[in-house]
């Protein structure tokens, strides 16, 4: 007697690693993307400093409420905009002064990488929220091998911490170059050199961080067997 094998339709099989993948990206959307972005755009569109740093911090203000309150949970992402929000407004308040604004954003920059730097030493790292959707990639298979990992590898939990250390060394770093700068360096130059350091940051947190993240998702890829 023939047995039919039943397997999950290719369309439907896409569509259900879209909805994953989505699901894992979300955070970083509602939490990082949407804050960042609408403050930028509000700033662009002439909204003065402070009011676009009050209402960028709504979306992110109000899920760590929701967090707290519903699921007893502290979103550490979205609180982390927020009191970086809160420390650029108290600085706004601080000034006039071209170079202090310019070394408002070395403040920022070094006040996320602290947070970054201590939560590595805590249970829940806050670049893994970043990490986590690049190497599960919307994988059920994976997302389960991540976490099953997480709980039981002391390596996996090793990498994952010095991959946040890293992100957090990197900013720090970067607002301490930019303080430097600001300071001895004509504004006109800081105006431009600004993004340049910004960048620079970017680029070293991405390729110091893949000496932890790859190692990580090789052992995702072989505890699935991919």
């Amino acid at each position: 007697m023939a047995t039919t094998q039943l397997s999950t339709p290719r369309p439907a099989q896409a569509e259900a690693d879209a909805k994953d993948a989505r699901a894992a990206l979300r955070p970083l959307l509602l939490d990082l993307a949407i804050p960042l972005g609408s403050y930028y755009i509000l700033r662009a569109a002439g909204c003065p400093m402070v009011p676009a740093l009050v209402l960028s911090s709504v979306l992110p203000a109000g899920r760590a409420v929701v967090g707290l309150v519903r699921d007893r949970n502290v979103n550490a992402l979205a609180v982390l905009i927020v009191v970086v929000n809160v420390v650029s407004i108290a600085i706004s308040f601080w000034s006039g002064n071209p170079r202090v604004m310019l070394a408002k954003d070395g403040a920022i920059t070094s006040t996320i990488g602290l947070a970054i730097l201590v939560s590595a030493f805590t249970s829940r790292p806050l670049m893994t929220a970043g990490l986590r959707p690049f190497l599960v990639k919307g994988d059920a298979a994976k997302s389960a091998t991540f976490d099953r990992l997480r709980a039981t590898s002391a390596r996996f939990r090793r990498l994952e911490r010095k991959f946040s250390v890293v992100w957090g060394i990197a900013c720090v770093a970067e607002c301490a170059i930019r303080e430097i700068c600001v300071f001895t360096l004509s504004v006109g130059t800081m105006v431009w050199l600004s993004t340049v350091l910004t960048l620079v940051s970017i680029a070293a947190g991405i390729v110091s961080g893949s000496f932890f993240s790859i190692p990580m998702e090789k052992m995702v890829n072989a505890e699935t067997g991919q």
